[in-house]
């Protein structure tokens, strides 16, 4: 263990599973300090489990501003400070633009960006009291490009990749640094039900792994080494830079 994170309080959202799961039990390994965030409680006390340094758990609804605020002002109470947020929530509800309802429309864009700016807002004071901070929001290849039945799910990733350029910019005189991360298909709860709603879930899994040139689809394990490194110290001069961790997948 380096211990890279050691004296860092990370607060990580969609902490309790794929992605979020990952990147706590780095983070926990570099020594930080965790605040883990999610809907469902028993999943966020198995991580911390497994992190065995005792993270607080934070059950909240991040659509509900109220939450967010909740959120923050716990994990103050307990850790005092605030050094890093990762915003790793998110959705996915295929379709095209004329298949997705409003109502589908409306919630991705409330967790994937309302939610989302509403946090890093929320935690921008707190950073300012201990000199900066960063951000890593967890975007997609989608926000880069797009691709069929991604109709809502590819502008929403899209709105947090120039979220976060904007903020880099209006920030980094601060001290504040933000930066995202944006995978292709990772092998999470989420994308196992994409596979297992297909018609043939065998051909759509080898039609992933083909568009990808490494040769597999990703693991979580693959985002969280990237996420160390943009929440320690060793990434200081990095900000508003966009990282496709994709297999190639963009490369084709």
């Amino acid at each position: 263990m380096l211990n890279v994170l050691q004296n860092k309080v990370i607060l990580l959202t969609g902490a309790g599973t794929g992605i979020g799961r990952a990147c706590a039990l780095a983070f926990a390994r570099e020594g930080a300090s965790l605040a883990l965030i999610g809907r469902r409680r028993e999943k966020l006390e198995a991580v911390a489990k497994e992190c065995g340094t005792a993270p607080l758990v934070i059950s909240a609804d991040l659509a509900r501003k109220a939450e967010i605020i909740r959120a923050v002002a716990e994990t103050i109470a307990r850790f005092g400070r605030i050094d890093v947020l990762v915003n790793n929530a998110g959705i996915m509800i295929p379709g095209t633009a004329e298949q997705v309802t409003e109502e589908q429309w409306d919630q991705t864009f409330q967790v994937n960006v309302k939610s989302l700016w509403q946090l890093s807002c929320a935690v921008l004071p707190h950073f300012r009291k201990v000199g900066g901070g960063a951000i890593i929001n967890v975007a997609s290849v989608l926000g880069i490009n797009g691709a069929r039945n991604r109709a809502s799910y590819a502008p929403s990733k899209g709105a947090v990749v120039l979220l976060t350029k904007c903020m880099a910019i209006d920030h980094g005189h601060e001290n504040i640094r933000v930066n995202a991360i944006c995978p292709s298909f990772i092998e999470t709860d989420l994308t196992a039900a994409i596979l297992r709603n297909a018609p043939d879930p065998d051909a759509v899994r080898r039609e992933r792994i083909a568009v990808h040139p490494i040769g597999r689809l990703g693991r979580p394990e693959d985002i969280a080494g990237l996420a160390v490194y943009l929440a320690s110290d060793e990434s200081n001069w990095v900000t508003g830079a966009i990282y496709p961790v994709d297999g190639g997948y963009l490369a084709v």
